[in-house]
């Protein structure tokens, strides 16, 4: 049976403090963010099933060129991670100790990765003409930003259609910015105060191998 992770660490833990460490809001176009829907898009505007990489290179050429122009104006570089196992935080991390923690756009980070797609196909049996789901690479641009009360986030945004977005933020940021010392809003394991202190302990035995788990942090790849 597994050991429960208050159960293990019971001598050292003052009292156990939970909340999501990472949030990631995912964002799509309604209508286009499935097969069916963009194939009745196309048919719709009277464009071939199978010119659809024909229409969505333009729009991949339209994000390149806007996040040029963002990165330009806030004066930003664009930083391309071309080698696996670089840690994107890390990247920032030592952005952040050069610039400080102001609001603004901190980082701009570009990467080819995995993402969704559309694949042309006719089937001979039925005589239509669709898309099927489909996968592949495209290149993905990383906007980090400071906001004011919600910290570090940043924004992951792919340069090929149905263009699913990804909106991430350390939760963890928001206690020192919007709630400096109020800690109810950290999750994490208090250590035992010093003798003679006052314990406390978590009294639900729910917690646990859970509580482990939900203590590892969700980075972005």
């Amino acid at each position: 049976m597994m050991q429960l992770l208050t159960e293990r660490y019971r001598d050292r833990l003052a009292g156990v403090l939970s909340c999501y460490d990472r949030i990631v809001i995912t964002g799509t176009l309604p209508g286009a963010c499935y097969a069916a829907g963009m194939t009745s898009f196309l048919n719709a505007r009277g464009i071939r099933i199978f010119d659809y990489p024909r229409f969505a290179e333009p729009l991949r050429e339209r994000i390149r060129t806007r996040a040029q122009e963002v990165s330009v104006q806030a004066g930003v570089a664009i930083e391309h991670l071309n080698k696996a196992g670089i840690r994107k935080e890390d990247v920032v991390a030592k952005v952040l100790a050069a610039r400080g923690d102001h609001p603004g756009l901190v980082h701009v980070i570009s990467a080819m990765e995995a993402c969704e797609s559309y694949k042309p196909w006719h089937d001979k049996t039925s005589g239509k003409t669709y898309l099927r789901p489909d996968s592949g690479k495209c290149l993905h641009y990383y906007f980090y930003f400071i906001d004011e009360k919600l910290g570090l986030c940043y924004l992951r945004v792919p340069t090929w259609s149905p263009f699913r977005q990804d909106r991430g933020q350390d939760v963890r940021q928001v206690r020192p910015r919007a709630a400096a010392g109020d800690h109810h809003q950290r999750g994490l394991l208090l250590q035992a105060p010093p003798q003679g202190g006052t314990s406390a302990r978590s009294s639900d035995p729910r917690v646990g191998a859970a509580q482990e788990e939900h203590l590892q942090p969700h980075r972005p790849a």
